[in-house]
């Protein structure tokens, strides 16, 4: 009966995770101080002072990193190592402004402190992967497994068989399926099974139903969770706010405020005054290229919509021959287009003619990761054929986004492709991160090394 409970409870591993992470963090720091002082001519022992601060630190933090644990199942590694690594820089950043605060920065060396930040994130990084496939190994052994028993409608249950499918080490295994109107009895399922997890699905309106079933499961002792249904679950996932006292769903509020703002700000600053000081050689070399190659301006320059559906100047490399169009319209570059210099081609191809826009960037017009701006001719057109396309406007435009990460890049010229982009864009809006902003970063060059939908 004791290995029984060892095997169903999650409070040991949580505690060993615990410890992991002390541990992890108690690692860098040690290996920063001997990073800066061990490799002298002289051993250096760490004083009492540091120490005691490692020990504290790693301690409050272990605490801290709490709600990750909770995380654990089916959560994904991408989204547990996100989180410690968000709760450690958030552990660091606060212990450096109590050093501000209470004078005692002194007394400590600042590469030290410096180093230990980065060196403990790479201790994270390996013990929260570590410890993500030692579950997975021990849930795939048997350990923590729990029994599931779901009942609601055979769709929204196909929903939840899919999940667990993909995550086949989270724990769960469903033992049966109750749809109303089968013939099977939820109840005597339940007492016969056992299960662990009882987890309703149910339609918005079918009030009744639920209530039936809840009295019917009154004397089980299994965890009855209610899954709400899917189209409502669309909606809250939009995120909440507070008006007057009033919580409200935020249907197509902007996901960026407050300090989202702040640290998206913060990002785009960042990349893109060291992507122009970095590539400012490589753009250099396309101006002239541009300038050499081909009659007219090296700049193109074209409005767009951004942030709010305001009118903006958007910059790019020109790629193709100086023409012009009648108003109003705007023709998209096609295969074996005439009107695509040589130099235009290439650049266009590995996406080095949208380099100027950090510039916009810079001016507060675009973000580094957002919706890529349209045309305004293509905005008037699609807005009115695609349901929500506006929504795309609640953030700043971006040099480069999911939908373009995702294979949707280049020509739309067919309804269904710019569905399948604003479809990815809106994805974007309702799941924004700093971590996915910062993977959307890592994987552009990937990705437009690899795309055949540019012209």
């Amino acid at each position: 009966m004791g290995n029984f409970s060892i095997r169903k409870s999650a409070s040991v591993t949580d505690f060993l995770v615990q410890v992991l992470d002390f541990s992890a963090v108690c690692a860098g720091g040690w290996t920063a101080f001997y990073f800066r002082f061990g490799f002298s001519d002289q051993v250096v022992e760490m004083p009492s002072g540091e120490r005691l601060l490692v020990v504290g630190v790693a301690f409050f933090a272990a605490l801290f990193f709490g709600k990750v644990y909770r995380m654990w199942p089916g959560g994904s590694l991408a989204a547990m190592v996100g989180r410690v690594s968000l709760g450690w820089v958030i552990t660091w950043t606060a212990l450096v402004v109590l050093m501000a605060l209470t004078k005692s920065a002194e007394m400590f060396s600042r590469i030290w402190v410096v180093s230990w930040l980065f060196l403990t994130l790479v201790s994270l990084w390996m013990a929260r992967v570590l410890a993500f496939f030692a579950m997975a190994s021990m849930r795939r052994s048997g350990y923590q497994h729990k029994t599931v028993v779901l009942y609601g409608d055979s769709s929204m249950l196909d929903t939840v068989r899919a999940r667990i499918g993909k995550s086949n080490w989270s724990g769960f295994d469903i033992v049966a399926s109750v749809v109303p109107g089968d013939g099977n009895d939820i109840a005597a399922l339940d007492t016969q099974l056992r299960p662990d997890e009882i987890w309703i699905a149910l339609h918005m309106g079918d009030q009744a139903n639920l209530e039936a079933v809840l009295q019917s499961l009154q004397m089980s002792v299994a965890n009855i969770r209610l899954l709400p249904d899917l189209r409502m679950y669309q909606i809250l996932n939009h995120g909440m706010s507070v008006r007057v006292g009033i919580p409200m769903v935020d249907i197509s509020a902007s996901p960026m405020f407050g300090s989202r703002k702040v640290a998206k700000a913060a990002l785009d600053y960042s990349v893109a005054i060291v992507a122009l000081v970095l590539l400012s050689p490589v753009m250099l070399g396309i101006a002239l290229a541009v300038k050499l190659t081909s009659k007219g301006p090296v700049f193109f320059h074209q409005k767009r919509h951004g942030w709010n559906g305001d009118e903006i100047t958007v910059y790019k490399f020109r790629s193709m021959a100086a023409h012009t169009e009648e108003p109003g319209t705007v023709t998209q570059a096609k295969r074996q287009d005439p009107r695509v210099t040589r130099v235009g081609r290439f650049i266009r191809k590995t996406s080095l003619d949208e380099l100027p826009q950090f510039i916009n960037v810079l001016q507060g017009r675009m973000s580094v990761v957002g919706p890529r701006p349209h045309a305004l001719a293509h905005n008037n057109a699609y807005v009115q054929q695609i349901p929500r396309y506006a929504l795309r406007h609640k953030v700043k435009p971006g040099i480069t986004g999911w939908a373009q990460i995702c294979g949707y890049r280049g020509e739309t010229d067919t309804i269904d492709k710019m569905e399948g982009r604003i479809k990815h864009d809106l994805f974007y809006l309702e799941h924004w991160s700093i971590w996915m902003d910062l993977k959307i970063i890592v994987l552009t060059p990937l990705a437009a090394i690899e795309n055949k939908n540019v012209f």
